[in-house]
């Protein structure tokens, strides 16, 4: 989850907190801002930063804080690791990088973000805010800290319930007893010496307004510094968040001198407009996440509300901006994406495959006269590129006009590009590679990635006519996204067809270079293959979902496949919260023009998160209930 902050001079908070770049608050514990533009130094003096917060990793329900928690979706520690790299890429301000008492694994992981990317300062000074979840009880705040503190901006995010439902049947106790254990804890957690805490009502949307003022009153008291106020459920209406805000900030003892957050669940579909609501209210920070992925319906979008405010900040929301570096915006959703195997639909707003796509004769015209006739949005903004400058989607519903421009637009990148870009690639110009992923791309390879990306760029080119910036994309894709390999695919042959049945042959090697070859019959060639491979691997996982897309249009385009696996019953977590057993399930994603290879490569790279999981899960011990006490 992602959190930014807005500022305004007359919404101010107090001179004495930190301050922080211009953001927005996603549900990735992540933050992000936009880099120094003449844009940002313009602003006039009403102008509003608004800070974002976003999480890498959800804790358990029913409060998610990221899209882990989303069913089918499950992060490696590397993977969170290169998550949180990509958000400081981005400029989130804070960064919600896990729940620390959930697992070992996940403590791991926010202390490793801690020491990397919470000390990676910039030239410009800016460093993300680290934070830790935790509910409200001494042992997952001392954890929390545990976990932060060597970030150089540590923050811990406790939370309770407040509304009477939660009140009655879940926690089982009274507002006084609430109140109490919410301000002893805010009290515990800055005497580990942590000087950001935020504090979250859960369920605020259905809670009371008059004892939403007097706990809030004495967790500020107590010494927090942000309060989040989540609609945990998704049930409120813009108009009615929007009002929650005002009235906390009208009625609150001590508001003035915190910082005012927003967290909001998409059941409705209206996390995007009830977070930008609370931001015109007078917040200024949010809670995001990227692809708007999380518990249920998911949370509020990162992308959605940070290019709401991009382009009506100015003349709707009062001046409101953020600090985020939109211009990675596509390669962070393309890389959680890839990580969590989840496909974002095609028609999502900012992200999904068709938003920038024109197939109507009607608005091709347009387009090819005057982009802004359909487009409220410059894809370079987000760092699309596309395989036309317009757009066209060339279908049943295309005109004349968009057809010709399409052929003449093919035949200029045939000669220009082809020749003058992709030739110095072919004559083994590995600089220009570099160049072109770094600057273009947005991606950071080393010399050995670069390598292997770079012949398998020739292979492709060996077979293909034109290879486009989306081939190399999603080359790249499948080498900086694939696990820690502790099985890899060497070679494949595979026979099928109407004559008999199909058989596979697959050669692995393990994590020590030894080979292994196994031969299997199926009812198709991916079956066969996937067959094979479990007579090497020899752990038995169950295929719960695989599907297939094509980079580019034509016969010759690259496949990228994703897959979802679930293990045996000893692949399973604890939810921290209820204490349940969960069936853990594990994603992989695999390209190449082959479409049983691109399989292959996404079912082994399946096979090799679950076995990592396995390795490094603790032997299980008996579970015992606890109890939320201060």
């Amino acid at each position: 989850m992602a959190s930014s902050l807005l500022r305004n001079p007359t919404l101010s908070s107090s001179p004495s907190l930190p301050t922080f770049s211009s953001t927005i608050t996603t549900t990735t514990p992540l933050s992000f801002r936009f880099p120094p533009s003449p844009h940002h130094h313009h602003r006039r003096s009403s102008s509003a930063s608004l800070r974002l917060s976003c999480s890498i990793s959800d804790p358990p329900p029913p409060l998610p804080r990221d899209g882990e928690q989303s069913p089918g979706a499950t992060l490696t520690s590397k993977e969170k690791l290169d998550i949180a790299r990509q958000l400081a890429k981005l400029g989130v301000d804070i960064i919600e990088a896990g729940f620390p008492a959930a697992s070992k694994d996940d403590f791991e992981a926010v202390k490793t973000i801690s020491e990397t990317v919470g000390n990676a300062v910039d030239e410009n000074g800016y460093v993300p805010v680290i934070c830790g979840l935790s509910r409200c009880n001494k042992k997952d705040i001392q954890t929390a800290w545990e976990a932060v503190r060597y970030a150089k901006r540590p923050r811990i995010h406790t939370f309770i319930a407040t509304s009477d439902i939660h009140l009655e049947y879940k926690l089982k106790k009274s507002r006084q007893e609430v109140i109490e254990i919410a301000r002893s804890m805010v009290r515990f957690a800055r005497s580990l010496g942590c000087d950001d805490v935020e504090f979250s009502p859960e369920d605020a949307g259905r809670s009371e307004r008059e004892f939403l003022y007097e706990i809030l009153g004495e967790v500020i008291k107590a010494g927090a510094t942000t309060l989040n106020i989540p609609d945990t459920v998704g049930i409120t209406l813009p108009s009615e968040f929007g009002q929650l805000i005002a009235d906390l900030k009208a009625n609150t003892p001590g508001i003035e001198n915190v910082v005012i957050s927003t967290h909001c669940q998409n059941d409705l579909g209206l996390s995007t407009a009830n977070t930008l609501s609370g931001a015109h209210a007078g917040a200024r920070q949010v809670e995001v996440t990227i692809n708007g992925i999380g518990e249920r319906a998911g949370n509020a979008s990162l992308e959605e509300v940070v290019m709401a405010i991009k382009c009506r900040g100015d003349h709707v929301l009062g001046g409101l901006f953020t600090g985020i570096d939109t211009r990675h915006i596509v390669m962070t959703s393309k890389m959680v994406e890839d990580y969590t195997g989840m496909q974002t639909q095609p028609h999502k707003a900012i992200v999904g495959a068709n938003a920038f796509a024109h197939e109507s004769g009607i608005h091709q015209d347009g387009m090819l006269k005057h982009k802004g006739t359909y487009e409220i949005i410059c894809p370079e903004e987000i760092g699309l590129e596309r395989s036309n400058d317009a757009g066209i989607v060339l279908g049943k519903l295309s005109g004349r006009h968009a057809l010709k421009d399409r052929l003449t637009e093919v035949h200029i990148n045939l000669i220009q590009t082809h020749t003058r870009y992709y030739h110095l690639l072919w004559e083994g110009d590995t600089n220009v590679l570099s160049h072109f992923l770094l600057f273009q791309l947005g991606y950071v390879l080393d010399d050995e990635q670069l390598s292997t990306i770079f012949w398998r760029f020739k292979s492709v080119a060996e077979q293909k006519k034109r290879v486009t910036d989306a081939d190399i994309i999603a080359l790249v894709s499948d080498e900086v996204f694939q696990p820690e390999a502790l099985w890899k695919l060497l070679d494949i042959q595979i026979t099928c067809g109407t004559l008999g049945l199909s058989t596979a042959t697959v050669k692995l090697a393990d994590a020590d270079g030894k080979e292994h070859c196994a031969c299997s019959m199926g009812t198709g060639p991916v079956d066969s293959a996937y067959k094979a491979v479990d007579l090497i691997v020899k752990e038995p996982a169950t295929l719960l979902e695989y599907s297939m897309n094509a980079v580019t249009e034509g016969i010759d385009a690259i496949a990228t496949t994703r897959v979802l696996v679930r293990g045996n019953n000893t692949y399973t977590s604890t939810n921290a919260i209820t204490g349940e057993e969960v069936l853990r399930t594990f994603s992989g994603t695999g390209a190449g023009m082959d479409i049983v290879v691109s399989s292959v490569k996404a079912y082994v790279g399946a096979l090799n998160k679950m076995l990592d999981f396995k390795e490094k899960s603790p032997k299980k011990v008996p579970s015992r209930n606890t109890k939320v006490t201060a």
